[in-house]
C-alpha cells in the first residue's frame, strides 16, 4: 500500500530521525563554539581570507563565506517549512482516497507513464501535489504537461482548481530561492543606505564624519570594506523584495513574511561570525572570562591601551539564535492560534529589544542628533524602540479589533 502523501514527503526525515537542516545547524554551531574555545584559550583570531583563487588572484573572506552560508541554511529552513505548510493545504482539499489512486486512471500512454514512474509519482496524489506547486518542474516537455494536464481536468473527483490554480500552489517551495535573489538585492542597497546615512565615528578615518562626506567622496559610497551595512536598512529593502515578489506571484506577503523571518533570525546567528574573523563589532574592554581579544590594528581610536573586549558578535548571534528557536517553535506547533503577520513582528521585537541590550556594551555607534541637540542614544537603539513600540501595537490593535486566525 502506498504511503500517504506526508510520509512520502518526509522519507529523508524519517531515515534521519529529525529534518535533515538540523544536523547542519547543530554541525554549524559546534564548529563556531569550537572556534571560539580555541580563541579563548590562544587569543588568535584565524585571518580574515579563507582562500584565495589562484587563476583570479581573488581572496574569498570568511565574512562573505559565514554570511551566505547563514544565509543558505535559513532558506532551507524555510523552504521545508513551505513545503509542510504545502502538503498539509494539499492534504486538506484531496481526499486519502484519491490521493491513492494509481496514475492509470489518466489513461496515460505507456511512454508518459514510465517517465512518471522514474520521477517516483505513481500515485494520483503525488502527481497531483507536485503539479498544484508548478508542473514545470515535473521535468516533461511542454506537449507532454499540456496531455496531462488535459487527462487530470477529465478525471473524475479531480476539481478545475487543482489544476488550473492551485490552492497549495502559494507554497511552492522554489518561492524561496526565486525571492531569495531579490530580496537580498534590495536588502543590500537598503543596508548600504542605512549605513551611509548613520556613519558609525570610526569612519572619520576615511574622512566620512557625515552622511554628506560619502557623497563628496563617492567611492567611499560602494566601499563596504570600509564600513558595512546596518541591519535595519537590510530588513527594510528585504521586506521590499519580498513585497515586490510575491506581488508578481500574486502569493501572499505577510504569510511569506512569517515563514521568512525565521530564515532570517537563523542566518545571523550564522552570519554575526564574519565580525569575529574581522575582528570587528566588539564592546567595551572587559576582565571577563569570555571576552575576546583584540590585535592592535583593529582597535577603535582611544582603546588601544586595552586588549579584551566583549564579545558583542557572539552576544547577538546568542540573542537571535533564542529567537529562531522561538520563532521555529511557533511556526511549526502554534501557527494556527497566531494572526498572519504576528510572526514578522515578533521577531522585529525580539531582535529590536536584543539590539537596544547590546547597545550598551557596543563600540563605535552613532548617537542621535535631533536639531542640534546630541541626545546621547545610540541611533539604532532609538530605531529599535521605535519598532519595537509601532509592532507591539500593531499587534495589540488587532488582537483588541477581535481578528482571528
Amino acid at each position: 500500500m502506498k504511503k500517504p502523501m506526508r510520509q512520502q514527503l518526509s522519507n529523508w526525515q524519517q531515515r534521519l530521525g529529525v529534518e535533515p537542516y538540523w544536523y547542519l545547524i547543530l554541525g554549524g554551531l559546534l564548529l563556531v563554539t569550537l572556534l571560539f574555545i580555541n580563541h579563548l584559550r590562544t587569543g588568535n583570531t584565524p585571518g580574515a581570507t579563507a582562500f584565495v583563487i589562484p587563476v583570479l588572484n581573488l581572496p574569498i573572506f570568511w565574512y562573505g563565506i559565514f554570511i551566505v552560508g547563514g544565509i543558505a541554511l535559513g532558506g532551507y529552513v524555510v523552504s521545508r517549512l513551505a513545503n509542510e505548510r504545502a502538503a498539509a493545504l494539499f492534504n486538506q482539499q484531496v481526499l486519502p482516497s484519491m490521493q491513492k489512486q494509481d496514475t492509470a486512471v489518466l489513461g496515460l500512454s505507456a511512454e508518459l507513464s514510465l517517465k512518471l514512474n522514474r520521477r517516483h509519482i505513481t500515485t494520483l496524489g503525488e502527481l497531483l501535489f507536485r503539479w498544484g506547486l508548478d508542473p514545470r518542474n515535473l521535468g516533461l516537455k511542454p506537449a507532454e504537461i499540456d496531455v496531462i494536464g488535459q487527462a487530470l481536468d477529465e478525471t473524475p473527483g479531480v476539481e478545475n482548481g487543482w489544476v488550473v490554480n492551485a490552492p497549495w500552489r502559494i507554497w511552492n517551495p522554489d518561492h524561496v530561492w526565486n525571492g531569495l535573489i531579490v530580496c537580498l538585492l534590495f536588502a543590500v542597497i537598503g543596508a548600504r543606505l542605512y549605513h551611509v546615512l548613520t556613519p558609525s565615528p570610526s569612519m572619520a578615518a576615511f574622512g566620512i564624519v557625515t552622511p554628506w562626506d560619502y557623497f563628496r567622496n563617492p567611492m567611499q559610497l560602494i566601499n563596504v570594506r570600509a564600513g558595512g551595512l546596518g541591519i535595519y536598512g537590510g530588513l527594510a529593502g528585504g521586506a521590499l523584495g519580498l513585497f515586490i515578489y510575491t506581488r508578481r506571484q500574486r502569493i501572499p506577503t505577510l504569510a511569506w513574511a512569517d515563514l521568512a523571518v525565521v530564515g532570517v533570525a537563523l542566518g545571523q546567528v550564522f552570519g554575526r561570525w564574519g565580525n569575529f574573523f574581522n575582528q570587528e563589532l566588539y564592546g567595551r574592554p572587559t576582565t571577563l572570562p569570555w571576552a575576546i581579544t583584540i590585535s592592535e590594528a583593529h582597535r577603535l581610536p582611544g582603546y588601544e591601551a586595552f586588549s579584551q573586549f566583549h564579545p558583542a558578535f557572539l552576544y547577538e548571534s546568542l540573542w537571535n539564535l533564542l529567537a529562531f528557536l522561538v520563532l521555529y517553535t511557533l511556526a511549526k506547533r502554534y501557527s494556527a492560534r497566531l494572526l498572519t503577520g504576528e510572526l514578522t513582528a515578533l521577531y522585529l521585537i525580539f531582535y529590536a529589544v536584543g539590539r537596544i541590550l547590546l547597545e550598551t556594551v557596543r563600540l563605535d555607534s552613532r548617537t542621535l542628533d535631533l536639531f542640534g541637540l546630541n541626545l546621547n542614544m545610540a541611533v539604532a537603539t532609538f530605531v529599535s524602540l521605535l519598532v519595537a513600540l509601532l509592532m507591539g501595537i500593531w499587534v495589540f490593535v488587532r488582537r483588541s479589533l477581535g481578528a482571528r486566525p
